[in-house]
């Protein structure tokens, strides 16, 4: 296996592997895993897998997940279906940066995602490397962060658009999940800037320490916050990734976020996606 760095900061494509011999095979497997955890994102080309196998794959990181607003196929519990159609230009859940799933009380621990189908330009995805973008804050910013914690909503998201019954049952089932703002790696130990796109406010900012006046809370508070969700779309953080079919990705939920580039309307784009159970964040 050829493993060939893509970025500074995060992001390599291995070349001669096929995921579905790691399926049996621990040592290789091991290195795979090992590799993610030092580039954070993985990629491949030329994957001919079947749905069982990618399924197979994404299950020796642990069990998977569905998603309650994307379909999954019925034949393959977990494998979500992410596909994009002419009629759905404006169907934009996805082109913000942003953390899957970060409103489970237990995020996803990563996903591996496959390309079906894609327009012949355009449709790609980027991803950022969230332990640079909280080493390199500023030092008061890192101070003023490190206990702070923030709520993180499916509702005011995914349910945005739905009518308000359905937003309220949606909200129902998954009450705003609540996380660190600066969250450990359980493998690495590495900190994490753990806010984004599904972060609504902090939940323990309104001190004395923080603040005098109103003007301080509001808007001090989003303010502060809109600053961290925009790390994410500082280049140096990032790589880019074109996709073609077959193509995989294989993603450390716990420490990126990504932002799938929703430019090439009024082409098809049909991902599957295997999102594996990850832990409470501490």
């Amino acid at each position: 296996m050829d493993v060939e760095q893509l970025t500074c900061s995060i992001g390599a494509e291995l070349k001669g592997v096929n995921l579905a011999d790691a399926i049996d095979d621990d040592a290789l497997f091991d290195e795979i895993r090992s590799l993610l955890l030092q580039h954070k994102v993985l990629f491949l080309r030329d994957q001919k897998i079947s749905r069982a196998e990618h399924v197979a794959f994404a299950k020796r990181f642990g069990e998977l997940e569905d998603h309650p607003v994307a379909g999954s196929d019925p034949e393959n519990p977990g494998l979500v279906q992410i596909y994009k159609s002419p009629e759905q230009a404006n169907d934009r859940y996805e082109n913000a940066w942003h953390t899957d799933a970060t409103w489970r009380e237990a995020p996803p621990l990563g996903c591996v995602l496959r390309c079906v189908e894609c327009p012949p330009v355009g449709g790609d995805t980027m991803w950022a490397n969230m332990v640079m973008a909280h080493q390199q804050l500023p030092d008061e910013i890192k101070h003023k962060i490190a206990h702070l914690r923030a709520r993180h909503s499916i509702e005011a998201t995914f349910g945005a658009a739905m009518p308000v019954e359905k937003r309220l049952a949606l909200k129902a089932q998954f009450p705003d999940a609540e996380h660190p703002v600066v969250r450990t790696h359980p493998e690495t130990g590495e900190k994490v800037l753990f806010v984004n796109s599904f972060t609504t406010h902090f939940t323990n900012y309104h001190t004395p320490e923080n603040v005098r006046y109103g003007q301080d809370f509001a808007p001090g508070a989003a303010e502060l916050l809109q600053y961290l969700i925009r790390q994410a779309s500082i280049p140096e953080f990032q790589v880019r990734w074109r996709w073609q079919p077959n193509s995989v990705a294989i993603w450390d939920n716990r420490s990126t976020q990504h932002y799938a580039v929703m430019d090439y309307p009024p082409c098809h784009r049909k991902m599957e996606r295997a999102g594996i159970v990850g832990d409470k964040p501490f």
